[in-house]
């Protein structure tokens, strides 16, 4: 029923929390993701979300390894990736307390 209400994990923090343990080549983090959080990230959105990321200087890709080309998380994209997750802690943490699930 979650998925009816459209995307709830944005891929380019699901991409920054894979990377925030150590590099990885795109394979590798569309397996963490849908591993840890069961979102399955497909060649085009995930590719698209590492560029905009790469622009944002969020993430920095490192040289190929054979075809491969691994991506690490920047000191901006660790700070981006802090703030977010505080951000939706925040939110989860009202939401859960005023539905009476966990105490505020």
């Amino acid at each position: 029923m979650a998925d009816d209400l459209g995307r709830w994990a944005e891929p380019g923090l699901l991409i920054l929390a894979s990377l925030a343990d150590g590099e990885k080549h795109g394979y590798a983090i569309t397996a963490d993701v849908a591993e840890q959080v069961g979102v399955r990230l497909g060649p085009g959105t995930l590719y698209a979300a590492l560029g905009r990321l790469e622009a944002l200087g969020l993430i920095e890709g490192r040289p190929a390894e054979g075809r491969r080309r691994p991506y690490r998380l920047t000191a901006a994209g660790a700070t981006e990736l802090t703030a977010q997750s505080r951000r939706m802690h925040r939110l989860a943490t009202l939401s859960l307390g005023r539905l009476g699930t966990v105490q505020a």
